[in-house]
């Protein structure tokens, strides 16, 4: 990299992690929780610095984690309990990229190719994920209330505009239409201090409920039919983690490092915050949170300027070979996140390029 270029990734830490980074470097042996953003195929683009930090990195200091992911992010965190984490990843974002919606489908035909696109991505290893030694696997989603538990569309859309004027006037009220639902490896709930307003409760996974969870957590309303039940898990009618907690400004307790490999600089609440310029994360909550994204500069050197996104299915209508190229290529040059966060490690060069938290939670 060039003296002038801008470098691929920009880190931003919170007050406890910023100290700490400055003192003694970020280490693997420091890192104790990993959170994972809804985003859907945004986290194509972040496969570079995945398989960098649970393919090397953090299997340098090998001790158990909590992986909480919400959407794409608990289907990623899947691949990382499996016992080929970077192969995993890899067949990720090639089986999400090989993914064509027809004009016209149906939520009931979109909810049918996803869940066999997690067929595919776990192989029926879902014992083995939840057996794993290192990492224990967290899967928010979100319980519809109501008429949100309908698919019909005059219903549901209802009732998601009754949420979103909700949600804007005050966040906790999201609770009148969702309840957040922690599902988590039957060992070890992850480690998160009390909730908040939202509130939320914890049921745990088995090998018989996996699936399940991981399709309702990436169940995005109108787009997809709800998930009926979940094996064990009382309630009905679950949907995408990512309405209630999209970039989880979660309250993470202890004193490890949360480690977040993220696919941009903002850390939004809820999926329905994503336009609210005052809405934005805790900076007491993530005081120990490392943040990392890629930077602007990198962006815009991505085909399209952007990394792959959910919207470039109805750009790219009929014409998914280009879409597909453009996505590959994506992947291909997030290898330059992965090689600069090993450089700065390595280097010990963190503490140079973090930033603090602050400047972007406000």
């Amino acid at each position: 990299m060039s003296t002038t270029e801008q470098p691929p990734l920009t880190i931003h830490a919170g007050d406890q992690a910023l100290a700490r980074i400055r003192e003694r470097g970020l280490r693997p042996e420091d890192v104790g929780t990993i959170p994972g953003a809804a985003g859907g195929p945004k986290a194509l683009g972040l496969q570079g610095l995945d398989r960098v930090l649970f393919g090397d990195w953090l299997q340098r200091a090998p001790r158990e984690r909590a992986l909480i992911g919400s959407s794409i992010g608990s289907w990623r965190f899947a691949c990382v309990c499996l016992p080929d984490p970077v192969a995993a990843l890899e067949r990720l974002g090639e089986l999400y990229t090989a993914q064509r919606f027809f004009k016209g489908i149906t939520a009931a035909q979109v909810s049918e190719q996803c869940r066999q696109m997690l067929d595919d991505l776990m192989q029926g290893q879902e014992a083995e994920i939840l057996a794993q030694e290192k990492y224990r696997l967290n899967v928010l989603v979100a319980r519809s209330r109501g008429i949100l538990g309908s698919d019909a569309r005059p219903l549901l859309g209802m009732g998601l505009a009754a949420v979103v004027l909700a949600n804007t006037l005050h966040r906790p009220w999201m609770r009148l239409g969702f309840e957040r639902v922690v599902l988590h490896d039957p060992r070890a709930r992850p480690p998160l201090g009390s909730l908040d307003a939202l509130s939320g409760r914890y049921e745990a996974l088995t090998p018989d409920n996996l699936r399940d969870a991981l399709l309702a957590s990436g169940s995005i309303p109108l787009v997809m039919e709800a998930v009926d039940r979940i094996k064990g898990v009382p309630g009905k009618r679950f949907r995408d983690g990512g309405l209630t907690d999209y970039h989880l400004d979660l309250p993470y307790a202890g004193d490890d490092l949360v480690l977040y490999p993220h696919f941009t600089d903002r850390v939004v609440p809820g999926w329905f915050d994503k336009g609210l310029s005052w809405r934005h994360g805790d900076p007491e909550r993530l005081r120990n949170l490392v943040l990392i994204a890629p930077s602007r500069g990198y962006l815009a050197s991505l085909p399209d300027g952007h990394l792959p996104d959910r919207r470039d299915f109805p750009a790219y209508e009929g014409d998914d070979g280009t879409r597909e190229r453009h996505w590959r290529q994506a992947i291909a040059e997030s290898e330059r996140l992965g090689d600069y966060f090993l450089e700065l490690v390595d280097n010990g060069r963190v503490a140079d390029v973090a930033r603090p938290l602050r400047e972007i939670t406000g």
